[in-house]
């Protein structure tokens, strides 16, 4: 039996502190049968100059103008071949059995699934990553995963997935327009085109966090304005697959977490996005905040604590 061919996808933009690991992440893994594909995507600093070290041992290197991580990974797409596709950002990692762990679960599974697997978040040290978030660790059906998205915040981040080509063909091209949550709005039309999540226990994605500049961190207005339009796109997919009122409630709670996340600012999006929740028929999603805050919230309101917080962020 011929084994699938995966091609490993990885986008770079000034990542050149980390890359280095994240391509021996990506060389050690234990399935023989793939390529790995690099596209730098416009860095100014060494990136390019890591990624050419690691030509000799079979990295195929690509370059292309800044056009955004989503476009990176597009043409990456493109001139890839594998069966099975797996996306690693430039400052991330996967352990080394990961891929062969997912390749064979997929492998024996009915066609269409993808595979996750257990994430942990870390900053500098893979071992101390910390996995908390166990309430995705299991078989899904695609839309009662999305579902846990949108009521409880739940994710797998991009690196964790293992992707049949042919679903992610299904699925369309990563949304060359957004920039925050590109990958969540991605992921939701490849989960609506598969048959279901298979879930690989022993395998595991170290997402690193808490870098400065990092896109899941960005906060200025257009960051804002793609995480709205992708909610608006992620109503739309889960709507077209099932219009009932579970899915409604879990499209409110994700406009509703977006005004949490972000309010005051933009205006027009809080207004928006308020408008969305009452028309949907309210949302169920409840306020997280630290005691303190909490206290602040209960004497002046949770808003006004909020625009004091954005004032703050704006002038110090």
């Amino acid at each position: 039996m011929i084994s699938p061919f995966v091609s490993i996808i990885i986008p770079c933009h000034n990542a050149a502190p980390w890359l280095a690991e994240t391509l021996e992440s990506a060389l050690t893994q234990t399935w023989p049968a793939k390529e790995i594909i690099l596209i730098d995507d416009g860095s100014t600093d060494e990136s390019q100059v890591v990624a050419r070290s690691y030509e000799p041992r079979g990295v195929r290197v690509l370059t292309q103008a800044n056009q955004g991580a989503s476009a990176a990974r597009n043409r990456a797409f493109r001139e890839s071949r594998g069966d099975f596709i797996q996306f690693l950002d430039a400052d991330d990692l996967i352990s080394p059995n990961k891929i062969a762990l997912q390749a064979a679960a997929l492998t024996g599974a009915p066609d269409g699934r993808v595979a996750s697997c257990a994430w942990g978040r870390f900053r500098d040290d893979p071992t101390r990553a910390v996995f908390v978030d166990e309430a995705v660790y299991r078989d899904f059906a695609p839309i009662e995963f999305l579902l846990l998205g949108g009521d409880a915040g739940r994710m797998i981040h991009p690196s964790a997935w293992l992707t049949p080509r042919e679903t992610a063909e299904r699925a369309g091209p990563w949304n060359e327009e957004l920039t925050l949550n590109d990958d969540g709005e991605f992921f939701s039309r490849v989960l609506l085109a598969s048959t279901g999540i298979t879930f690989t226990p022993t395998a595991r994605s170290y997402y690193r966090s808490g870098l400065p500049g990092s896109l899941s961190q960005r906060r200025d207005e257009r960051s804002r304005r793609s995480q709205f339009r992708s909610i608006e796109l992620i109503a739309e997919h889960l709507r077209q697959a099932e219009d009932s009122p579970r899915v409604l409630r879990a499209i409110a709670n994700h406009y509703q977490r977006f005004v949490y996340d972000f309010y005051p600012f933009p205006a027009d999006l809080m207004e928006l996005a308020e408008q969305r929740v009452a028309a949907l028929g309210g949302s169920t999603l409840a306020l997280s905040m630290g005691p303190k805050t909490a206290a602040l919230a209960r004497l002046l309101g949770w808003r006004r604590v909020w625009r004091f917080k954005h004032w703050w962020r704006s002038h110090v």
